[in-house]
């Protein structure tokens, strides 16, 4: 064995080659020999791996490697492993773990009081938290096209075995409203719920007819906007959804661009295959659809079984997969790999899609037409530095619900950080950065754990910020993952 933190005798390359970059790789699960192969070794040679002073369960071994794409394996106790937390693929010997070197030097990785140090090399990334300072990923590394070919068929395949029967859960509710509730209590009611989106009840005609969601909300506040010194309070009051529906009809064909008629509701068979469902949710462009059964043959007397969302379909895909990720080799690759995503142009330029961003103090009305204009379902709220510090989304809207706020502001007058201090506790005041609502990853993540993020509920958009920072480099959807998974 090595002295503990010093370069192995067994490095590749000569010392003074500037050609070679000094790369570390880490095992972090414990053992009592471990060693080290792959492609920069040709697979014949065992380079012997160090335990890490301080941190016995830990080794770790330096090799100088040209830039480019490495695969390699560690040979622990004598069983061939390797690290599920690393991008890995299948190779041509087994599941393989894949490293992209840059022309760039990396610092120490350990210390003995900390366990990581802020200087670390690929290797480690994955495992730590944003706050730490990772090298760049700007190489020209590309997943193989037939990796991603051979994972859209076979999530494809997954998708079309499994009905929306399997998204409905053990127990729970689902809040319905009648079309001819006040729209004002509708919100309300959305707002008190904590549900962003509910179905619509016609009780004259027994059917669903729509979903009220945020979007309504956003656009009746842009109409009294317009239109607010003429309207009585109490008419507000008053208006149903059945007339507000009406209208955004009127509204949708005389602004659509595309001269589109409104879409009647979308909905699906508890039947209908996961991807029948995805493909309804992304081509209507809806948040959800209702899962809807019917007994009869008229399809009269219709049960509400449950909302589905790309959501819940990408948790059942995660699921799946998730023990088996070599099955799917895209899990395993960098986001940046993958065509995926908004990101700005010094991130990639295989997307021109720009992303639009806010500062705190921009106002909420410009907040709301951008979430229309844009057709996202929330935006990045940033610092001068472009650093991520909340997130505005079209669900926020239905904090202005409480207490009928919305009848006492001008939207041009507030702004977005006065708005979201509406849904905030006292004791949580803004300016404190919040993790929950501002799902991250980096660009090194793997595609796994950025899906990982999205299947939790109520999360739309992953940002991908840089290390140490939080500057948003990127912007992934829930839309973009199933567009790309689905070919």
């Amino acid at each position: 064995m090595f002295a503990p933190g010093t370069e192995s005798a067994h490095e590749l390359g000569r010392v003074g080659d500037a050609a070679l970059i000094p790369t570390r790789f880490v095992w972090p699960y414990g053992g009592k020999r471990v060693f080290l192969t792959g492609s920069f070794t040709r697979w014949s040679e065992h380079l012997p791996m160090s335990p890490v002073e301080g941190c016995p369960t830990v080794f770790q071994a330096i090799c100088r490697l040209h830039p480019g794409v490495h695969q390699y394996k560690f040979f622990v106790d004598g069983d061939w492993k390797h690290d599920e937390r690393q991008p890995f693929v299948l190779g041509n010997y087994g599941i393989v773990n894949t490293l992209i070197v840059e022309s760039e030097q990396v610092g120490p990785t350990f210390s003995s009081s900390t366990g990581a140090s802020n200087n670390t090399s690929r290797m480690i990334t994955t495992q730590m938290d944003v706050d730490n300072d990772f090298p760049r990923l700007d190489g020209p590394f590309r997943a193989p096209e037939n990796d991603i070919l051979i994972s859209r068929r076979r999530v494809c395949e997954f998708l079309s075995q499994k009905t929306a029967y399997d998204l409905l859960p053990d127990s729970g509710k689902v809040i319905a409203l009648d079309v001819n509730l006040p729209v004002k209590q509708s919100f309300h009611i959305l707002h008190e719920q904590g549900i962003p989106v509910a179905p619509l009840w016609d009780s004259y005609n027994g059917r669903f007819v729509g979903i009220l969601s945020p979007l309504d909300f956003i656009l009746i506040l842009r109409e009294l906007e317009a239109h607010g010194p003429n309207v009585p309070e109490e008419e507000l009051e008053t208006h149903t959804i059945s007339a507000w529906k009406d209208r955004k009809q009127q509204l949708y064909r005389r602004s659509d661009r595309l001269g589109r008629p409104l879409q009647g509701l979308a909905q699906a068979s508890p039947y209908d295959s996961l991807k029948d469902v995805a493909v309804k949710i992304l081509q209507n462009e809806v948040s959800m659809v209702p899962i809807v059964h019917s007994s009869s043959d008229d399809g009269s007397f219709p049960q509400l079984l449950h909302l589905a969302s790309l959501s819940g379909i990408l948790k059942c895909i995660c699921r799946y997969f998730r023990h088996s990720a070599s099955v799917l080799p895209v899990l395993q690759m960098p986001v940046t790999s993958i065509p995926l995503g908004s990101w700005v142009p010094s991130i990639g330029d295989r997307n021109s899609r720009s992303i639009a961003m806010l500062r705190p103090n921009a106002s909420l009305s410009s907040a709301l037409s951008l979430l229309v204009q844009a057709g996202v379902s929330s935006i990045p709220i940033v610092d001068e530095n472009d650093s991520l510090v909340d997130t505005y989304s079209r669900s926020d809207i239905t904090a202005l619900a409480k207490d009928k706020v919305y009848a006492h502001i001008r939207l041009d007058e507030m702004s977005v950080q006065q708005a979201l201090q509406l849904g905030q506790d006292a004791s949580s005041p803004y300016g404190l950065f919040n993790e929950q609502r501002c799902q991250m990853c980096l660009r090194t993540d793997p595609l796994l754990k950025v899906m990982e993020r999205l299947a939790n509920p109520g999360v739309r958009r992953v940002f991908i910020v840089e290390a140490g920072t939080r500057r948003v480099e990127g912007i992934i959807s829930l839309g973009d993952v199933f567009r790309f998974l689905m070919g």
